[in-house]
């Protein structure tokens, strides 16, 4: 038989747009013939967004940011909330912008169990981070993460800065191959970038 052909998808769990895209592509790979790959992504989203601090109320602590960045980024929280409304998932904006490579690194400790623990990993991180009920930047956090899903997390502390070091290598190759966003599907070398293009891929991918 053929083997099924491979859909890389690069994501960042600070982001809601990568958030909303998982439930799709999980969707696409039930649906045809195709194998996931999971990369992380990190953006830098204080070079082409500013940088915000607010509290529990929404009121601005610290501010790096003029009026555009500040329109473009509640209008991005206000289309992801809409359309995580349709599927039942919560978005709620972030006080900070977090540091997500630790959980990038998790992301990749997950990828060496079962299919199936890689997923819970993924779906735990994403829910509750966007919830705020998971504090992504703490060693332990993610550790406890990783063994609710299923993983043997006992080596992940002493592993995690190796698997930040391996997250920052893998989105420096990202950018080299035209990479600058999330979530980005690459297939057989075409870069698609947004959730919006999974109908073209899974025609590509029928055809």
């Amino acid at each position: 038989m053929t083997e099924p052909r491979t859909l890389t998808i690069y994501t960042d769990f600070k982001s809601p747009y990568a958030y909303l895209a998982n439930d799709l592509a999980y969707e696409l790979e039930r649906e045809v013939p195709v194998r996931l790959c999971w990369l992380p992504y990190i953006l830098d989203i204080p070079r082409y967004l500013g940088s915000a601090k607010v509290d529990a109320a929404g009121q601005v602590l610290e501010e790096s940011r003029n009026p555009h960045q500040w329109r473009r980024v509640r209008y991005s929280y206000m289309d992801c909330r809409r359309q995580a409304r349709k599927r039942g998932l919560t978005i709620r904006g972030t006080q900070k912008i977090w540091d997500s490579s630790l959980a990038a690194a998790g992301m990749l400790f997950a990828q060496r169990q079962e299919d199936d623990v890689f997923r819970r990993y993924m779906d735990l991180v994403f829910e509750r981070f966007w919830r705020r009920e998971l504090d992504i930047e703490q060693v332990e956090v993610i550790a406890a993460v990783l063994a609710e899903a299923g993983c043997d997390a006992r080596d992940f502390p002493s592993w995690a800065e190796e698997g930040r070091t391996e997250v920052a290598a893998i989105s420096r190759a990202a950018e080299d191959i035209g990479v600058f966003g999330v979530p980005t599907f690459v297939l057989d070398g075409e870069i698609f970038w947004g959730r919006e293009h999974l109908p073209d891929i899974r025609a590509m991918l029928k055809a």
